[in-house]
């Protein structure tokens, strides 16, 4: 009988562990994150984690997308946006705590893999040379509809008089990291897309690229929000996204800090 007993304590404690632990992981705040976030966040999340914070889940795609998402009821307790737009809609409509706060400025890239013909600097002009004497058949960016960097790719595009020309070259990706991957896998000979990717490990050493002149494109203000009924987990990694710690890790992606004020 005493063993019986011990047994059933042991089951229950067991199984109160097991309740326990899947609590802890209910707990953990989920976060919808712009994919040029992907390497960098991830590396805050660590980091954050380490120090005793929960760590966060984090689902990464367009802004554009998850604004829709949210507005449909998704369950995110935490948004960061590559263009503050986004934020401030889902503010206007009553779905924030308030209307956030800039993280970070985001910059673009063009991007030309190993053996690409495509020249790339600033102002584009190697990519209208290639256009022009037809050695570019397909260029990748992120769809302009719901994607930031895609929005700011065609206006970039569209400033140098190349967006006409380059359409039936265009590759689209679902978000700036998809586009991304088309570059550096060799699928395109060329494409725009965010610097915190061209600095990330998977594009090291896979190509060459150049930011793109500010003045062809409006700023990528990126900004993040809590939603209504966010958790204190997600209020405190949202809190250490503003911390020195984490704008260094940002920084080191190419995020630019946002302006003051």
């Amino acid at each position: 009988m005493e063993g019986m007993v011990h047994r059933r304590s042991l089951l229950a404690g067991l199984w109160g562990l097991a309740v326990a632990s899947r609590a802890r992981a209910r707990a953990r705040p989920l976060v919808a994150a712009a994919s040029d976030l992907r390497y960098a966040l991830d590396e805050v999340a660590e980091d954050f984690a380490a120090a005793g914070g929960v760590r966060p889940e984090i689902v990464y795609g367009s802004s554009g997308r998850f604004h829709q998402q949210i507005v449909r009821g998704a369950p995110f307790e935490l948004y960061l946006a590559a263009d503050e737009v986004y934020v401030l809609d889902l503010a206007e409509r009553g779905l924030t705590r308030d209307r956030g706060q800039l993280y970070a400025l985001g910059r673009l890239v063009l991007f030309a893999p190993e053996g690409s013909p495509v020249a790339v600097d600033p102002a584009l002009e190697g990519l209208a040379t290639s256009l022009a004497a037809g050695e570019l058949s397909r260029f990748a960016i992120a769809n302009p509809d719901h994607a930031p960097y895609g929005a700011r790719a065609r206006e970039a595009l569209t400033a140098r008089g190349l967006w006409a020309p380059i359409q039936p070259h265009l590759v689209f990706g679902a978000n700036v990291a998809e586009a991304a991957r088309y570059v550096i896998a060799r699928q395109v000979e060329a494409g725009l897309f965010a610097l915190s990717l061209a600095l990330a490990p998977p594009a090291r050493g896979r190509g060459r690229f150049a930011v793109v002149d500010a003045r062809l494109h409006a700023p990528l203000r990126q900004r993040m929000v809590l939603l209504r009924g966010a958790s204190e987990a997600a209020a405190a990694f949202y809190d250490h996204l503003t911390s020195p710690a984490a704008r260094v890790v940002l920084a080191r992606y190419g995020f630019e800090p946002p302006p003051e004020g």
